[in-house]
């Protein structure tokens, strides 16, 4: 009886064993038809160029040829794998390039060929678009809080720390009755040649507008807004620095002038003027539907957030953090995001990173015990691959341009 079962049992495990490799092989064949068909339609792939060039629809030879030597490319060391067919296509289709790569393969067996299996048959099948001209409304949302003004880079930093009596790395910005106060740490900044974080950041969102301009392919591809938490902590609320434009040279003029916020004396309303659920909640009433981006008429709604990711405002029963009389200071609290996000807005976020300041008390208390929670919660923010964090010694212009490159240029699978 022993050996009358020994050899369907044996061929049973066997059949487990070649079926288990087959998985693995067809998830190998499925990963390089997909990196092919990405590949196929990547913004500076030969298809692309091509369809650029095509003042009509049809299918792109080149981008075809390119997606089989691709996949070939990736799929050369697949040992035991027989390909049987491949059939790969790149086309062009009003202002969407889509690829796909279909292809059936044979995988030999061990162990399954006791019971005459010797073969196993496997299909995969991969599509890919890219959009040759995405109509997008971006609006940006620049925090320029107080905690905005602190130093740009370390120098910047240790510059203020040595040069103000408390060892103070913020400049901060009092206005009295209109009047800046003379004494101010802003003045003193100023005098010391000192560049604030926001200082960087407003330079860095009228470069954005040159950028812009170079990319799009059509006047009224891309239309352009801003806005920051405020012009002075009196009156913290979504302050619009420029409305939604195509005539990205005046948005330019006009974000190069964005400034801290001022405040009218140290400690006003508690330091609550990062209210991030407020700018967040205000904003989306701004942006109205979000569209699919393939016509002027249905542009793709775009939230471009800069800031430090510490929220400072008063929420007495609903923060995530210890509160001193009703003041919340916290990582930013992503279900405002998730929100937006649910709703079809994509959300790019540049967290420019919170500087650590050792020589300040209030730092030490308040915001050290959380420091490794903003960043993690700024990518939860973001929507998918479209987050960025640039620390003090990088630049926030160049980081502004690659996540806005990121966002109209990125293909994607579909299938």
């Amino acid at each position: 009886m022993a050996a009358i079962l020994i050899v369907p049992v044996f061929g049973a495990i066997g059949l487990a064993v070649d079926f288990s490799s087959a998985l693995m092989a067809k998830t190998r064949l499925q990963d390089a038809a997909d990196a092919a068909a990405l590949a196929a339609i990547s913004e500076r792939s030969p298809g692309v160029q091509k369809a650029l060039e095509m003042t009509g629809d049809g299918e792109i030879a080149v981008g075809t040829q390119y997606a089989r030597q691709f996949f070939a490319a990736q799929s050369a060391d697949f040992g035991g794998v027989t390909l049987d067919s491949l059939d790969a296509k790149v086309v062009k289709k009003d202002n969407i390039v889509s690829s796909v790569v279909n292809l059936e393969a044979t995988i030999s067996t061990s162990f399954a060929r006791i019971l005459g299996q010797e073969k196993i048959k496997v299909a995969v099948r991969s599509t890919a678009e890219y959009q040759t001209q995405t109509f997008s409304d971006f609006y940006l949302l620049l925090d320029n809080t107080p905690s905005m003004g602190v130093g740009a880079t370390p120098t910047d930093v240790a510059k203020m720390v040595a040069s103000t009596s408390d060892q103070c790395a913020f400049a901060c910005h009092i206005v009295k009755n209109g009047v800046i106060d003379k004494n101010s740490y802003y003045n003193l900044a100023k005098k010391l040649g000192v560049q604030t974080r926001i200082n960087v950041v407003a330079k860095a969102t009228a470069s954005l507008m040159d950028t812009a301009k170079d990319y799009r392919r059509s006047s009224n591809q891309y239309r352009m807004s801003v806005y920051t938490f405020g012009e002075k902590a009196e009156d913290t609320k979504l302050l619009e620095v420029v409305g939604l434009t195509t005539d990205l040279d005046a948005a330019k003029k006009s974000a190069a002038k964005i400034d801290l916020m001022s405040i009218p004396a140290q400690g006003y309303n508690n330091d609550q003027q990062t209210d991030f659920d407020r700018a967040l909640t205000q904003i989306s009433a701004k942006m109205g539907t979000a569209g699919n981006g393939l016509s002027v008429g249905s542009p793709e709604k775009v939230l471009f957030f800069v800031s430090d990711g510490v929220g400072d405002s008063y929420k007495p029963s609903s923060c995530t953090k210890k509160t001193t009389s009703g003041r919340c200071q916290e990582p930013i609290d992503i279900k405002f995001c998730e929100t937006l996000k649910t709703g079809g807005y994509k959300i790019a976020v540049l967290y420019t990173t919170y500087l650590p300041l050792p020589t300040n008390s209030w730092y030490n208390t308040w915001i050290k015990p959380f420091q490794a929670e903003i960043s993690p919660r700024m990518q939860a923010c973001a929507s998918p691959g479209l987050f960025f964090e640039v620390s003090p010694t990088e630049g926030i212009a160049e980081a502004m341009a690659a996540l806005f490159k990121k966002i109209i240029t990125s293909p994607r699978l579909t299938s």
